[in-house]
């Protein structure tokens, strides 16, 4: 068996672990806090997205007013030239907070709306449990 060809496997990109991957996506977003994912949706000026699956939304509740999009459906949901979307998709320059149960896979969420071209979509910090320990409003528990 010979050895692979250097310049081949040189070209290869090096392989990273999730944290690593998640720093990069996120130095690539203006992630927000959720007092002020909070406000920016009280003045209409944000879209609020939960991907939280169902056992977690009936377990914890749900931020009032949010959209709810499971994650597999959410590059569907949220594209605005998609056949699938819902009527909230307006367009490119959405803002859109992406809200996970603790803030990790609305990271990887938001940088695939970035790939569509939603270059306003970001996450919140913390998730779902940071809304909630900030007293933010959460129905349904």
């Amino acid at each position: 068996m010979s050895a692979p060809d250097t310049a081949e496997a040189s070209d290869a990109p090096r392989p990273v672990g999730i944290d690593e991957y998640l720093e990069r996506v996120r130095s690539g977003l203006d992630r927000v806090a959720p007092r002020d994912a909070f406000d920016a949706a009280s003045r209409g000026e944000a879209l609020l997205v939960d991907i939280r699956y169902a056992a977690l939304r009936e377990r914890d509740g749900v931020i009032p007013g949010a959209l709810v999009v499971e994650r597999n459906e959410l590059e569907w949901r949220l594209d605005p030239f998609g056949s699938h979307r819902v009527p909230e998709a307006t367009g490119h320059d959405l803002q859109v907070v992406i809200i996970c149960n603790e803030g990790y896979a609305s990271t990887l969420a938001a940088a695939s709306l970035h790939t569509l071209g939603l270059h306003r979509a970001t996450d919140l910090v913390g998730g779902f449990q940071a809304w909630k320990r900030e007293g933010l409003p959460v129905v349904g528990v």
